[in-house]
């Protein structure tokens, strides 16, 4: 089994398919995009069933696909049925940001899709449109629609609240849940990055934050009842309104560590393992699987590096860390 230095089972694998998105949220690129990764460098689809296929004989029974942009990948659909197919492996979830869903959904649910997560900024189409930089709230609408359809259940929307942007919206987020069996997701905006200016109409980085204590306040008028945890919730605090269908959680990296119960490894689209979302060591996988070795030992070798908490408020040194779309936070 993979087990961290602090006792912690490593369940959970979060695979990036590929750092290219077709959005520029403030809070994950700059509004000119990134370098992408050349595609030569990129794991094909024969490696990335490797490394889930180590990663679940040393116990990971989850695979997360994120990006960038997860659903751009060409062989997004291959993919997930071969990791399906994994016999040990129990789920297989999606983050997108729903632009391509709608017409998706249905065929990766068909191969073995079990649930997607997708980001929800805002409920104000010409808002939403501005913190994506180009998004179309119509098209998640309809994304979450298609979802819905195929029974890619429980679906989990996912905000990250930025002070003066969208914290406004923290109640209407909300109330989604009363009607729907969704879960609401407030994330505290993390600095991983995102620190540079992201335009005029946005909030300078220190006016940016704002705290999962002042998320509750804002809710406080319905009464929210904790909830227990519940599996595949990860890191999220779980709450609902009384008599709702759907869930409210909050990821709160900062204002509520929640690091104790952290069971993941990421891998990048370029083969590196990365045991912490703020870990600036990385483990290459490149040349191991060109060669047909054993990955057990580069697995072994990330968990012994996996900290006890993260690092988000310690400064790391400019050019060493890479951006959300780059890891596949």
């Amino acid at each position: 089994m993979l087990i961290d230095p602090f006792g912690r089972e490593i369940t959970y694998l979060r695979i990036s398919l590929t750092d290219r998105c077709n959005l520029r949220c403030v809070y994950c690129m700059p509004k000119q995009g990134l370098r992408w990764q050349p595609s030569a460098d990129l794991l094909t689809i024969d490696e990335i069933v490797r490394v889930v296929k180590a990663a679940s004989e040393g116990g990971v029974r989850r695979v997360r696909l994120t990006g960038g942009e997860p659903l751009l990948h060409p062989h997004i659909i291959e993919i997930v049925q071969r990791i399906a197919s994994i016999t040990a492996i129990e789920e297989v979830s999606l983050t997108t940001n729903a632009m391509l869903l709608e017409k998706l959904a249905q065929p990766l649910a068909d191969v073995g899709l079990k649930r997607v997560n997708i980001s929800l900024d805002s409920l104000d189409a010409n808002k939403f449109k501005r913190i994506t930089r180009g998004g179309d709230l119509n098209r998640v609408w309809k994304g979450i629609s298609a979802a819905e359809s195929a029974h890619l259940t429980p679906i989990k929307l996912n905000t990250v609240i930025v002070r003066g942007i969208n914290s406004d919206e923290i109640p209407a987020l909300a109330r989604l849940t009363i009607e729907n069996e969704w879960h609401v997701r407030f994330i505290e905006v993390m600095p991983i990055g995102n620190m540079q200016d992201w335009g005029v109409e946005f909030p300078s980085p220190g006016e940016r934050y704002y705290s999962v204590q002042e998320m509750h306040i804002d809710l406080s008028i319905y009464d929210l009842q904790p909830l227990a945890s519940q599996p595949g919730s990860g890191p999220a605090r779980l709450f609902q309104i009384p008599g709702a269908q759907g869930i409210i959680g909050f990821i709160s990296p900062l204002g509520e560590h929640f690091c104790e119960q952290c069971n993941r490894l990421r891998l990048t689209s370029d083969g590196k393992l990365r045991s912490c979302l703020t870990n600036t060591t990385e483990i290459s996988l490149g040349q191991a699987l060109r060669n047909g070795e054993s990955l057990e030992s580069f697995f072994l070798q990330a968990i012994a590096q996996k900290p006890k908490h993260h690092h988000m408020l310690v400064d790391i040194p400019p050019g060493s860390q890479r951006g959300m779309s780059q890891i596949g936070g």
